[in-house]
């Protein structure tokens, strides 16, 4: 199954997935996610188990579907593309996620929240991050694949161990505020990247 439900096209499947995913966010902002049962989910999305398990292994899978597909749905929204080549190129991921990440807090903000979850939902918004990275890295640049996947990583994690602290801050200042600082600490391992994309199209220059 895609980490994003974005790829699915069966207009079937994804309105079942949206049920779920929709019972799951419900659940969630009236009790725990470890007292969440799939019978709890498909009571909500008014469907059987075997059809959720048609779509999701367990309620962890489905989780995961629902942060990232959630955070994908928001920057498709937006319009939200990653070239690989600037800086700035990056600033537009880091603001999603802040206004991702502060709009899931808000909705949670009533209900228990244990670390094993938040665990899981900070995996699948490293890996909602990454994947946005090293596909518009792949897309628009050279760089050899081992190197593009350890960069993406490193992005990533560094992206959302920086939004995080925002997020967790007791003055926190607003979002558009400290994108420009985030940017500036991803740059640095990005650069190669950029970096031999600016030298390719320089190259190709020259020889026209």
């Amino acid at each position: 199954m895609p980490i994003s439900d974005c790829e699915v096209r069966d207009p079937r499947i994804r309105r079942t997935r949206q049920l779920l995913q929709g019972a799951l966010m419900q659940l969630l902002g009236s009790k725990p996610f470890d007292d969440i049962s799939v019978q709890d989910i498909t009571d909500v999305a008014t469907v059987n188990r075997a059809t959720f398990y048609d779509h999701y292994t367990d309620k962890f899978a489905l989780l995961e579907a629902l942060i990232a597909g959630g955070f994908h749905q928001m920057l498709h929204e937006r319009s939200v593309r990653y070239d690989g080549t600037c800086p700035s190129a990056a600033g537009a991921i880091v603001l999603a996620a802040c206004d991702y990440l502060a709009t899931m807090r808000a909705s949670q903000a009533g209900c228990e929240r244990r670390s094993n979850v938040e665990a899981l939902e900070d995996a699948a918004m490293i890996a909602a991050i990454r994947r946005v990275m090293a596909d518009g890295m792949a897309r628009y640049t050279s760089v050899p694949e081992e190197r593009l996947s350890m960069q993406s990583a490193a992005a990533s994690w560094a992206i959302y161990g920086a939004v995080k602290e925002w997020l967790n801050a007791t003055d926190r200042r607003p979002a558009e505020e400290i994108v420009p600082e985030i940017v500036a600490m991803v740059t640095p391992l990005l650069g190669s990247a950029i970096q031999e994309h600016h030298d390719a199209l320089h190259a190709a220059h020259t020889m026209t």
